[in-house]
């Protein structure tokens, strides 16, 4: 059963994809929210969502606007950094994210799966010991388990700065309902959030 929070952050990341799908970040109402993004977290001075990465921040922004604070997520422009706490959060078994195995547990609303980007082939250890390396991750925003079609079952995500704008992707699923590997772009995490 999803809490509150996780209900709350897949409705923010599902009213962000809602508002701006069908736009580009050069489109100026996705432009300026993207700015607001960055205005609202401070993380970049002069941020410039045309020629600066965006999918962390918006990430970032969507936690934070479902509530959770900087001392339970580390926004950031990098998901390296956010997962790479999280992982930090599950080996010392405290914080309310917690980066996992995607082998270990079975994404839920409200989680974030973490993957690669641009052919690398980092992996879950990499992870663990490395705060910089290039990435991309997504929200959660629908895993009911009626989720399928024929290539089998599947759990929608949300990201940002997918081809430039904002999209849904579905992460397919084991028979087990775990994360299924993937040659291109593996997947690395899988950020439980228990807030």
């Amino acid at each position: 059963m999803p809490t509150p929070f996780a209900k709350q952050l897949a409705a923010v990341a599902q009213a962000q994809f809602d508002l701006f799908h069908r736009m580009n970040e050069s489109d100026p109402e996705l432009f300026k929210a993207i700015k607001k993004w960055n205005r609202d977290l401070k993380l970049a001075d002069d941020f410039d969502p045309i020629r600066q990465a965006w999918s962390a921040l918006f990430v970032s922004w969507c936690v934070s606007a479902a509530g959770a604070t900087k001392d339970e997520f580390k926004f950031s422009l990098a998901h390296s950094q956010f997962v790479h706490q999280a992982i930090k959060n599950a080996d010392s078994n405290t914080g309310v994210f917690r980066g996992v195995p995607i082998n270990r547990a079975t994404p839920q609303l409200g989680d974030i799966i973490h993957n690669n980007r641009g052919g690398a082939t980092f992996n879950f250890e990499f992870a663990r010991t490395h705060r910089s390396y290039k990435s991309h991750s997504a929200i959660v925003v629908d895993d009911r388990p009626e989720l399928s079609d024929e290539s089998g079952r599947f759990v929608l995500v949300i990201g940002g700065n997918e081809g430039d704008s904002v999209r849904a992707t579905k992460v397919r699923l084991t028979a087990a309902g775990l994360i299924k590997q993937r040659a291109a772009n593996p997947f690395i995490s899988l950020v439980k959030n228990l807030k």
